[in-house]
C-alpha cells in the first residue's frame, strides 16, 4: 500500500505568566515540566529518522523558561528551597509541603520508596524536609535526565539523607539543563524535523476580546459578562508581540499560530493574515458547525478560510492519548491507535489526520512520564508503509477546499463557556473590563516607564488560564494563588496610576456566588482509579458535580461531612466519589447505604473495607471512591440513587441534599466531547 495517510502532530506547550509585579514566579510548573517534558517531548521524536511533528511553544512559557537559568532570582519556590528548612517560616513551610505533595500518587510518588514514605507523614524533621525536596525536584526530572545526566543518576541512587550540598549541585544541574531546551528546538526545526508554532503573546482568548457576542454566537445559553468592552488593538498586540518573540528565539519568523485554546472567529483570521500567518489550528466541532454536517469523512480533508490555512483536530483520537491511553499497556494503546487510523488509508483517497493535544499535563499520570508509550508508538509509525508523519508549516503546500464562513468558537465544546458564563468568570472579565474603562478616563500624565508595564499587566490579565480556573469544572489546589495573581496585576494598574483600587479587587473572585450552579451535568466518560485520592482534575475530568454546601444555606453547612458529590459513568462502569473531611467520619463505625430506587434495592458498604467484588469496588483514603458494574443496575437505561451514611445505625447524611442523582447510563456524549 502506497503512502496515503499524512498524520500531523501538534503539541501545545504552555503555562500561563506566573511573574508577580516584582517579575517572581510565584509557582514553579514552568521550571518542573521544563525538566520533565520540554525537552523529553522532542528529544523521543528525534530518537526516530522519519517522524516529523510540529510544537507550539507559547510566549509566556518562552520568557519564563529564559528565567529558569536563575532560579534564586526569579523563582519563588527555589527561593525557598535554597533555604535551610530552618529559615522557613510555618506558612512557607506549610506552602513548600503543598507543593511537594501535589504530584500524582500512583506515577510520581508510589514508584520511589522514600517519596512514598514521606508522602504520609503530617510534620518534617528539618532533615526529612530537604530529603522531600530532594524526592520532589528528582521526581520531576524527566527520562532524557535520569537516562544521561550523571548528577541526577547519583542522586536517584542515594535516596535518602541528603545534604544542603546536594540540593545546590541538583539546582545548578538542573538551571543548566533547562538553558538547553530552546536551542534545542531550533537545532530540530533548522533541521526540518520539528515545525514551531507560537500562540497570541500571554494566551489569550483572541476571539473574546475582539468581540465578546461571540459567546452567544457559539452557544446562545452561554451568561456573557455585562458591560463588556472590545480589547481588538490589544489583541494585534499579542500578535505582533509573538511573532517578534519568536522570531528573537528561533532566527526567523513564524508561519503558523495555535489560537490559544484553539479559539477561533472570522476577525481573529482577519488579524493572523494580515500579520502574514499561514496556519492556524483548532478543533472538528469548529469544522462540523461551519459546514453544518457532522460527516466524519469531511474532517480529514485540509480547509482554509481567508486564505489561512486551517487544521481541524480529530478530537477523539486526540483525547485517547491524552486521558485514555494511560490506563493501557503501552503495546495495547499503540495498537488500537494503529488500528483506528488504518481506515483512513487506502489507495483511492489522500487523508490528513490532526493529532492535536496538550503536550505536558498528561503524561505523569502515565507509566514512567509515557516514555514507554512514546517509544511504541514512534518506533511502530516509522515502520508503516502507509503513513507518513509531516509537519504543520509543510502542509501549506496542499490544496485546501474554501470554508463558505467559520463559526465562532474554542476546541472544547466549540464554545466559550469554560471561560465565560458563570458568575465567578464573569466577575473577573467584568472587573478587568471597569479596569480599562478606568484607564480610558484617566487624565493625567502616565511616563512612558509606567505606561508599558500598566500595557503589560492588561495584556497578562487577558491570559485564558485565569477564567479557566474561575468556576466549578475544573480543580486545583492552587486556586487561591491564580485568584490573587489575577487580581494583583488589576490592582498594579491603580497602584502605577495613583489610584485607590475598587474594594472588589481585594476580595477573593472564588467566593463571588451570585447565581452559582450547585449541579454540574457529566459531559465526557471517565475512566477513574478507584483508590479513595484525590489528583488533579484529570482523573475526574468531564464528571458530573453535586456541590452539598451550596445547596443550603451557610447557616445549614455543618449538616455532614460529605461537601461534594462527583460521578460519571463509562462504557461499562458508574463511578461515584465523595468529597468528605474524613477527620468527621469513624469508618470503623459507619456504613454508606447505595439506594436504587428502581429495583428498590439497597447496597451497604462498610466503610472500613476496602471492597473489590460483585462488581463493587471501593476505596476510602481522603475521599470515598466508588465503582459499580453496570450490570448491577440491570438493564436499566436510566437509574436514580439515593445515599445514606450511618454511624452505629443511625443516618448522620442522607445524599444528595437536592434529591436523588439521575444517571442517564446509556448517554455515550457523542455530541459534547469535553477536554
Amino acid at each position: 500500500m502506497n503512502k496515503t495517510l499524512k498524520l500531523s502532530f501538534l503539541w501545545h506547550m504552555h503555562q500561563p505568566d506566573y511573574r508577580d509585579s516584582e517579575g517572581i514566579m510565584k509557582m514553579p510548573w514552568v521550571f518542573l515540566h521544563a525538566i520533565k517534558d520540554y525537552y523529553d517531548m522532542p528529544w523521543m521524536l528525534s530518537k526516530f529518522s522519519k517522524l516529523k511533528a510540529t510544537f507550539n511553544l507559547t510566549p509566556s512559557l518562552i520568557e519564563q523558561l529564559n528565567l529558569c537559568s536563575e532560579p534564586l532570582k526569579y523563582d519563588y519556590f527555589f527561593q525557598l528551597y535554597n533555604m535551610h528548612p530552618l529559615e522557613l517560616s510555618s506558612s512557607q513551610r506549610e506552602w513548600f509541603v503543598k507543593i511537594c505533595k501535589s504530584p500524582n500518587y500512583d506515577t510520581v510518588i508510589k514508584p520511589m520508596p522514600r517519596f512514598n514514605e514521606l508522602y504520609y507523614l503530617e510534620s518534617f524533621s528539618d532533615e526529612e524536609l530537604i530529603d522531600l525536596q530532594m524526592q520532589f525536584l528528582l521526581a520531576w526530572c524527566g527520562n532524557y535526565l535520569r537516562l544521561n545526566n550523571e548528577t541526577v543518576k547519583v542522586l536517584f541512587q542515594k535516596e535518602r539523607d541528603y545534604s544542603s550540598e546536594d540540593k545546590t549541585l541538583l539546582l545548578d544541574t538542573l538551571s543548566a539543563f533547562i538553558g538547553e531546551i530552546l536551542p534545542f528546538y531550533t537545532s530540530l526545526l533548522k533541521r526540518k524535523i520539528i515545525s514551531i508554532s507560537t500562540t497570541p503573546y500571554f494566551h489569550p482568548i483572541l476571539p473574546l476580546l475582539i468581540d465578546m457576542d461571540n459567546v452567544q454566537k457559539a452557544n446562545i445559553h452561554t451568561k456573557t459578562p455585562q458591560n463588556p468592552l472590545s480589547f481588538k488593538d490589544d489583541a494585534i498586540k499579542h500578535v505582533k508581540r509573538a511573532k517578534k518573540l519568536y522570531k528573537e528565539t528561533f532566527g526567523v519568523e513564524p508561519v503558523g499560530f495555535w489560537p490559544a485554546e484553539g479559539a477561533v472567529d472570522v476577525k481573529s483570521i482577519e488579524i493572523y493574515k494580515n500579520e502574514g500567518i499561514k496556519w492556524i489550528a483548532t478543533d472538528e466541532d469548529i469544522l462540523f458547525k461551519s459546514l453544518g454536517d457532522n460527516k466524519r469523512a469531511n474532517l480529514y480533508k485540509p480547509y482554509q478560510y481567508n486564505e489561512v490555512f486551517i487544521a481541524f483536530r480529530d478530537h477523539a483520537m486526540s483525547d485517547l492519548i491524552g486521558f485514555d491511553y494511560r490506563f493501557r499497556p503501552a503495546s495495547q494503546s499503540v495498537e488500537q491507535f494503529i488500528s483506528a487510523i488504518a481506515p483512513l488509508a487506502s489507495e483511492d483517497k489522500q487523508d490528513t489526520l490532526f493529532i492535536i493535544l496538550d503536550g505536558e499535563n498528561a503524561w505523569e499520570y502515565y507509566k514512567d512520564n509515557a516514555y514507554p508509550f512514546f517509544m511504541k508508538l514512534y518506533e511502530k509509525l516509522s515502520d508503516l508503509p502507509w503513513c507518513k508523519t509531516i509537519c504543520m508549516d509543510e502542509l501549506i503546500e496542499d490544496e485546501a477546499l474554501e470554508l463558505e464562513n467559520l463559526k465562532p468558537g474554542s476546541w472544547i465544546s466549540g464554545d466559550f463557556s469554560t471561560w465565560v458564563g458563570h458568575p465567578d468568570k464573569n466577575r473577573a472579565w467584568e472587573l478587568l473590563f471597569q479596569a480599562r474603562r478606568d484607564y480610558d478616563n484617566y487624565t493625567h500624565e502616565i511616563s512612558d516607564k509606567d505606561y508599558k508595564t500598566i500595557e503589560n499587566h492588561f495584556l497578562t490579565a487577558q491570559c485564558s488560564d485565569w477564567f479557566w480556573w474561575y468556576g466549578d469544572e475544573h480543580f486545583t489546589e492552587f486556586a487561591a494563588e491564580f485568584d490573587m495573581l489575577f487580581r494583583k496585576h488589576l490592582i498594579s494598574i491603580y497602584e502605577l496610576l495613583n489610584m485607590q483600587p475598587p474594594e472588589g479587587l481585594f476580595e477573593p473572585i472564588i467566593k463571588h456566588k451570585s447565581g452559582t450552579s450547585f449541579i454540574l451535568k457529566p459531559q465526557a466518560h471517565i475512566y477513574p482509579k478507584i483508590d479513595g485520592k484525590s489528583s488533579s482534575f484529570f482523573e475526574w475530568i468531564g464528571c458530573g458535580s453535586i456541590d452539598e454546601n451550596r445547596i443550603f444555606s451557610n447557616m445549614e453547612r455543618t449538616r455532614g461531612a460529605v461537601e461534594k458529590i462527583r460521578f460519571g459513568h463509562n462504557e461499562d462502569m458508574v463511578y461515584i466519589a465523595f468529597d468528605a473531611d474524613m477527620t468527621k467520619i469513624d469508618k470503623e463505625k459507619t456504613v454508606l447505604e447505595i439506594i436504587i430506587e428502581e429495583l428498590s434495592e439497597t447496597i451497604s458498604l462498610n466503610l472500613n473495607e476496602q471492597k473489590h467484588q460483585s462488581g463493587i469496588i471501593m476505596s476510602v483514603h481522603s475521599s470515598i471512591e466508588i465503582a459499580l458494574a453496570k450490570t448491577v443496575f440491570e438493564a436499566l437505561s436510566i437509574v436514580h440513587l439515593r445515599f445514606k451514611i450511618l454511624k452505629e445505625g443511625k443516618v448522620i447524611q442522607t445524599l444528595p441534599g437536592c434529591g436523588a442523582l439521575e444517571l442517564q447510563l446509556d448517554e455515550d456524549y457523542s455530541d459534547s466531547w469535553f477536554v
